[in-house]
């Protein structure tokens, strides 16, 4: 995913500039229509339970049945909401970090596709990869870790956030991006794993489904429109720079609120307090940090 966002941003920026907008729609979007024809003719459905070498019923699990399940662990309703107002972040910042760079530090399309295919294209392919194999190789001592490591990279992203729109120069403003564009997608491998795990292997695609589909109202049907909404509402005040100002209030509280509910994830699932808890991510801090 986070690949063809790095050619997504790099192509499209460039051929914005010399061709413009509608030839860079096509030439970015095209590609995924052919591969959907391939795909739909040439992949052969997989054989349920093979790679854990099980065997397993073919009938399909009502929708209510897996929504059911799910929803009896309080611990999938925190991280569920994690996600999702982690991807309220991340797709806020994705749909209007572009046009803020180029409202507030007047940067072309041709330069900036290619900060934002290597920050938040390559960067998210690297939080995405990274975070599974260090929770992966974490947890064989302590499941918890599923959700510490998102935790700990939200919180760890806030205060890169407010460099991002707070510091004046365009350069130090990609810099300190470069941190959330790591972090941003460092929830998704552990969040759909988890809720793999919270269910049978017949259940899964469906348990994949309700996850995104909480995510993406929440993160995709809210964030970008929030966040926009906001910034028509100060435009009077700020101008140009109202979309700076809207993104400051927003994308930072959104994503120390999502490491919150991952902790309380943890907390229910562990049935600790949250005295214990906060103890418990002192060490974890430490270790990720190192």
């Amino acid at each position: 995913m986070n690949l063809g966002i790095l050619f997504g941003f790099l192509l499209g920026g460039w051929i914005n500039e010399f061709f413009g907008w509608r030839i860079a729609f096509l030439v970015v979007g095209t590609p995924g229509i052919i591969i959907a024809i391939i795909v739909r003719y040439t992949l052969a459905e997989p054989i349920r339970g093979l790679s854990e070498n099980k065997k397993v019923s073919t009938e399909s699990v009502p929708f209510k049945e897996v929504l059911s399940v799910l929803w009896r662990h309080v611990s999938f309703r925190h991280m569920a909401l994690g996600a999702a107002f982690n991807a309220f972040a991340s797709y806020s910042t994705s749909n209007w970090t572009a046009s803020f760079f180029i409202r507030t530090h007047d940067m072309t399309t041709g330069e900036l596709g290619t900060w934002l295919a290597a920050i938040i294209g390559f960067g998210g392919a690297v939080g995405v990869l990274g975070g599974g194999l260090l929770a992966d190789r974490l947890a064989r001592n302590d499941k918890r870790w599923y959700m510490w490591i998102p935790a700990l990279a939200g919180f760890v992203s806030v205060p890169f956030m407010i460099g991002v729109y707070t510091v004046d120069n365009a350069y130090a403003a990609l810099a300190f991006a470069v941190v959330p564009g790591v972090m941003f997608n460092v929830y998704l491998g552990n969040t759909i794993a988890t809720t793999h795990g919270l269910v049978g292997l017949r259940m899964r695609a469906t348990a994949s489904a309700i996850l995104f589909l909480i995510l993406s109202i929440i993160g995709l049907g809210i964030g970008p429109v929030a966040v926009g909404t906001l910034s028509d509402l100060l435009a009077s005040s700020y101008g140009e720079d109202s979309l700076r100002q809207a993104m400051l209030y927003i994308i930072p509280v959104m994503m120390f609120w999502s490491a919150c509910h991952f902790l309380y994830g943890i907390q229910n699932r562990s049935r600790r307090s949250g005295c214990r808890a906060g103890l418990d991510l002192l060490p974890a801090l430490t270790l990720t940090l190192y």
